[in-house]
């Protein structure tokens, strides 16, 4: 019978050793293909695997253009992969050693990847361009021949007029600006058109506030303040130094490029049903808002909303969002981590030990892992590189699973200035190290969860290296990740909790944590239920049967909106990671009895409710209810409050009694009387 998978390893000209026994873990029961110098002279085993009708592996990505060339010309339309082995294990100093690492690699590489939605732009290159000197008139006459270009000058310096009017302009300051490539929109100020007897400079005609400019691009060489957050990620939006003549350069030949229908992937996933944002005209958790480095995320009625044309892709509302209304797309949560397990779990079962996650992104992680190859020493036997689109995507379950999994560290490979967004996966770091922690796992001497901030591959090598060799105190769980992030996240904080021999482990945890445990004040509560109804995911539930209070604490994101809603302020929050079986329970927080119509004896409401209206509206004296016919209408259920209201004639519109009108004459007639009764 045909192995499920080819795969082919490749010791590149003999310049790494390959242990084929070992590696064969990581491919599907089936032994590897070797070769040495498979992209040339033994291209004909690659062609005559593809002959077989079953997916292919390359452990190298050196050569994959050919390999992909060569498939779609010999008519293979199955599964090819590439897996790259040289660099990130093979080109090492401890290669003889990483043939472990080498089998998790392949079997990571085997876990299919979903194709991720797009989202599309369309730019028919109409541009505005924001200037204050002739810098901003040489730029438009350079794209007018390619762009649809308009002048707005701020008019602090004086500009000579052209010759002829060859492209608009116009004077005024941008106030702000909304929008994305294709569909922007500029407020101006002071907005003014020249005059045509403008001579020596520009003379301006009447001026207007809160112009509207509707453009696809603009060109920003005011060399003032953005129009936007983190402007250098909003596309469509460029700007430069009118001072810098190389920043104007780049800036006009990026102009030029950007017409046309464009394709950017849809990088989170939101559903607005679990967002926990407001209920009510009451806002909770803007963990999300307050993260977003490039405004994508704005403050909606019932929850936020996300603008996938301007989101840049960080992940930060995906790492922090407590009910995975925000996940991130590029790959799904459970693709990455299907990956994840195959790669730590490969590694274990081909004789590793104590393994290093090293995550990085493509733009500056696998730069800096060519070159420590290429130059240095070469990653570690025992660090397993996982490329993911943004290390800033990270949320609580990859890290706790990760280590439930086996790894000893992990390590985020960031850019030696930190970029935006990354707040909220070091966040999620302190999460996981307390997590730990609770658990009585030690670090020795370094975190097992900690950033490698850094541009020198170098100083990469040396941190890497100095990690301590010490695994966790017991044996990695094997768990599938199945659910929800915050489902995959219970997973893995029990199998840790188990392997820890810490079965119900009740963990302290700082504020914004996404789990804990909402507090009520029995004595306070009035089984209003209000926070029923605002609980976006369900841990706040009545009893349709009677009068009952119940709270899931496996539910309980901590959003706040039961806090905010209750009338009786009596809900207080607790942030903790509980990870006894009790937590996945339902409790019943306060039940009272129902209380009973005095008619008919039908069952409504709460004996407690019922007691404190009537005591509050006796003692205030409210004028609907005055004696006690009216106050009895209050114990008798919906049916038959109406029916007594009629037979006591007793009308519920009815105000308090109106003093007799007078007149001038009644006043007249009074003092009259008044005086004789006086004489």
């Amino acid at each position: 019978m045909a192995s499920a998978r080819i795969t082919f390893a490749c010791t590149c000209e003999d310049t790494m050793p390959l242990d084929g026994r070992v590696i064969a873990r990581g491919c599907g029961g089936g032994a590897p293909r070797m070769a040495e110098q498979l992209c040339q002279s033994q291209l004909d085993r690659f062609l005559a695997a593809l002959g077989e009708g079953v997916p292919v592996t390359v452990a190298c990505t050196a050569q994959a253009p050919l390999f992909a060339e060569v498939a779609e010309d010999a008519g293979f339309t199955g599964p090819l992969d590439f897996v790259n082995i040289r660099e990130t294990a093979g080109w090492a100093r401890e290669a003889k050693a990483a043939a472990p690492k080498m089998a998790a690699l392949i079997a990571a590489a085997a876990v299919p990847m979903p194709a991720t939605a797009l989202v599309p732009l369309k730019s028919e290159g109409v541009t505005l361009i924001l200037g204050r000197d002739e810098v901003a008139l040489a730029a438009a006459e350079r794209l007018a021949g390619t762009l649809d270009v308009t002048v707005l000058l701020d008019g602090t310096a004086p500009v000579q007029p052209r010759r002829s009017a060859d492209f608009p302009v116009a004077r005024g300051k941008a106030r702000g600006a909304t929008g994305w490539l294709g569909a922007f929109e500029v407020v101006v100020d002071g907005h003014a058109m020249p005059r045509p007897s403008s001579r020596t400079a520009y003379e301006w005609g009447p001026r207007r506030d809160g112009a509207v400019s509707r453009c696809d691009l603009v060109l920003d060489l005011t060399g003032g303040a953005a129009l936007f957050p983190t402007h250098e990620l909003r596309q469509g939006y460029l700007r430069a130094d009118p001072a810098d003549a190389a920043a104007v350069e780049r800036a006009i030949g990026a102009a030029k490029e950007l017409v046309g229908e464009f394709d950017k992937p849809r990088f989170i996933t939101f559903e607005a049903g679990l967002c926990a944002h407001s209920r009510n005209k009451r806002v909770a958790c803007t963990r999300c808002l307050d993260l977003c480095p490039t405004g994508a995320i704005t403050p909606g009625k019932e929850s936020v909303q996300i603008s996938a044309e301007i989101c840049a892709g960080c992940g930060a509302c995906a790492a922090v969002c407590p009910t995975g209304a925000a996940s991130y797309a590029l790959p799904d949560s459970g693709s990455l981590l299907k990956r994840l397990r195959a790669l730590l779990l490969t590694f274990r079962e081909a004789g590793g030990e104590s393994p290093v996650l090293l995550v990085h992104d493509a733009e500056h992680g696998e730069p800096l892992i060519d070159a420590l190859a290429r130059h240095g020493d070469g990653l570690p036997a025992r660090v397993l590189p996982l490329r993911v689109n943004e290390v800033s995507q990270l949320d609580l379950a990859f890290f706790l699973s990760a280590f439930a999994w086996g790894a000893a560290q992990i390590r985020l490979l960031m850019r030696g200035h930190r970029s935006h967004g990354t707040e909220g996966v070091f966040r999620n770091i302190g999460f996981a190290l307390e997590t730990l922690a609770g658990l009585g796992v030690p670090d020795h001497g370094a975190p097992r969860a900690a950033a490698i901030e850094t541009d020198d591959p170098f100083t990469l090598g040396e941190a890497l290296a100095a990690l301590p060799r010490r695994g966790l105190p017991f044996p990695p769980a094997t768990f599938v990740a199945l659910g929800t992030g915050r489902e995959v996240l219970r997973q893995a904080g029990r199998a840790l909790a188990e392997g820890a021999q810490r079965r119900d482990a009740v963990l302290p945890m700082p504020a914004l944590a996404p789990f804990g445990q909402a507090q009520v004040a029995v004595e306070g509560c009035t089984l209003c239920l209000a926070c029923t109804m605002v609980c976006p995911t369900g841990a706040f539930t009545a009893n349709p049967e009677t009068p009952q209070l119940r709270f899931l604490e496996d539910a309980c994101v901590q959003c706040g909106l039961c806090a905010t809603t209750c009338p009786e302020k009596v809900i207080t929050l607790e942030p903790r990671l509980n990870l006894a079986p009790e937590s996945s329970q339902m409790r019943v927080v306060k039940q009272e009895d129902p209380f009973c119509c005095e008619s008919c004896g039908k069952a409504f409401g709460v004996k407690s409710q019922i007691d404190r209206v009537t005591r509050k509206l006796t003692e205030s004296g409210h004028w609907m209810f005055r004696d006690s016919g009216q106050l009895a209408l209050l114990r008798l259920c919906e049916d038959c409050r109406p029916f007594a209201a009629t037979d006591a004639r007793i009308d519920p519109y009815a105000g308090p009694a109106r003093p007799v009108a007078k007149t001038t004459e009644d006043w007249l007639r009074e003092a009259e009387r008044a005086k004789r009764d006086a004489e």
